[in-house]
């Protein structure tokens, strides 16, 4: 089912077969890594004024290729010649974390598993996810309200995106095992991005692979409790997707597949509704708009969230856009060439690491007018009218877009409905947040708000 990669495509072009693009590779063995991981997006940008829109870099140990704006996005993402793997971009990353996840096939077979794991994220699972998202939110909001004042909200995020995904992923009566999951979970996407890239003793990549570990024995044991009894959460429905065949997924590909979900959910919603409240802080004039836009729904506090309602806020999608446009949740994708390609006159050869970077397409200022301000009326259908379809890529594009996307949506703009009825944000007096924006942006200091009933 795999698409046959050309053997070249496996092995890193040599290095001076690159040297006709322009570029810095800095330091022996280092290379550029430590400059793009001080400023990801200073760093980009300088070099885009330094040699264009295609440069030579050399960041964990590869030379790589960077690709920048929309037409390279498309190029890349939409990939219509399918010659960029997906899976030998992302597996020096991923691969020993989060194997064979979604974004770690390619081509035929990751189509046909993408078409399986699509039952998920249908209308009726969907609803009943918001059921479960609804209370959660609804409930964890209650107790923001009774502890006004000043509060650290990047750690109160990832307890809630944490809780939700267990709820509405796993199902409300997983039990006293939550809290082992969750930490299970904590470790492996902190070693998804540790500097030490083995599982030795005492590390984060140690504890990462013994956390995959607990995950795996968890799932083995549920699915054919599940297989069997069914259930409304994800992973009740993917223990019974199929593919079109009729065959049920493998144990193995449900374990893979779960656990990359529940990572590639979590990390990235905390980031984004992190940065969507953050800048609802800084910007209370847009805050007003949309606890307007809420109030317009005449929803009681107590009231259910339904799918209709959500339907019915505009502004607050816009807003939460605009957030993923100044920090999109995954700034820059890599891919890996399998065959040669040519782009703006640079011929590239097959086995080349190449990264789009969306961070830097989402700050061009021939696109994106003062593109450090805050504005969410950029994503009124008329200012997006005339705009590259590929301008904005917070979650990707082509056949690798992400799956979760409504999921995202449904999530950000249920937990605007409650947030904005019940409190109001703001930034403590003379304080700016600093961000750090790689690998997933989240801020230094987990970013402090002052919250007040509204």
């Amino acid at each position: 089912m795999s698409m046959v990669l050309p053997s070249q495509s496996l092995t890193p072009p040599k290095r001076n077969t690159l040297t006709h693009i322009p570029g810095d590779e800095g330091w022996p063995i280092i290379g550029r890594t430590l400059a793009a991981l001080a400023d990801p997006k200073g760093h980009v940008e300088q070099n885009a004024r330094k040699y264009g829109p295609v440069y030579r870099t050399h960041m964990f140990g590869e030379t790589s290729i960077s690709l920048l704006g929309p037409e390279a996005n498309e190029l890349v993402l939409f990939d219509q010649a399918k010659q960029f793997s997906s899976e030998l971009g992302w597996g020096p990353i991923l691969g020993l974390l989060f194997p064979r996840g979604l974004m770690l096939r390619d081509f035929d077979e990751h189509r046909a598993h993408r078409k399986a794991l699509s039952v998920a994220f249908k209308s009726g699972p969907m609803k009943s996810y918001l059921a479960e998202l609804d209370k959660g939110v609804a409930a964890r909001v209650a107790t923001w309200k009774k502890q006004p004042g000043e509060m650290l909200l990047y750690p109160a995020m990832k307890q809630l995106t944490l809780d939700l995904a267990a709820t509405s992923f796993l199902g409300a009566d997983i039990g006293p095992e939550v809290a082992e999951i969750n930490k299970a979970f904590i470790d492996m996407v902190a070693a998804a991005v540790a500097p030490i890239r083995r599982p030795l003793p005492g590390t984060q990549m140690g504890r990462g692979v013994r956390g995959r570990k607990r995950i795996i024995a968890y799932f083995s044991e549920q699915i054919p409790i599940r297989r069997k009894r069914g259930g409304e959460d994800l992973f009740s429905q993917l223990c019974q997707a199929t593919h079109e065949d009729g065959a049920l997924l493998s144990e193995q590909d449900i374990i893979d597949h779960m656990s990359f979900l529940m990572m590639a959910a979590h990390d990235t919603l905390t980031s984004s509704l992190t940065s969507f409240v953050g800048e609802l802080a800084a910007h209370p004039e847009w805050q007003d708009k949309l606890r307007n836009e809420v109030a317009g729904l005449g929803l009681g506090t107590d009231a259910p969230t339904g799918l209709d309602h959500l339907d019915a806020l505009p502004l607050t999608e816009m807003a939460f856009k605009e957030a993923l446009r100044k920090k999109p949740p995954v700034p820059s994708m890599p891919r890996r060439a399998v065959r040669d390609f040519t782009f703006m006159g640079y011929a590239v050869p097959a086995g080349t690491l190449v990264a789009v970077n969306p961070l830097y397409s989402h700050h061009m200022p021939d696109i994106w007018i003062d593109p450090d301000s805050f504005d969410p009326t950029r994503f009124a259908d008329e200012a997006q009218r005339n705009r590259h379809r590929f301008a904005f890529v917070p979650f990707g594009g082509g056949a690798h877009m992400c799956l979760g996307l409504h999921f995202a949506y449904m999530q950000a703009k249920c937990f605007a409905r409650h947030f904005l009825q019940n409190l109001t944000v703001a930034l403590p007096e003379g304080y700016k947040p600093a961000w750090q924006m790689w690998p997933i942006p989240k801020p230094r200091d987990g970013l402090r708000v002052v919250v007040r009933a509204a």
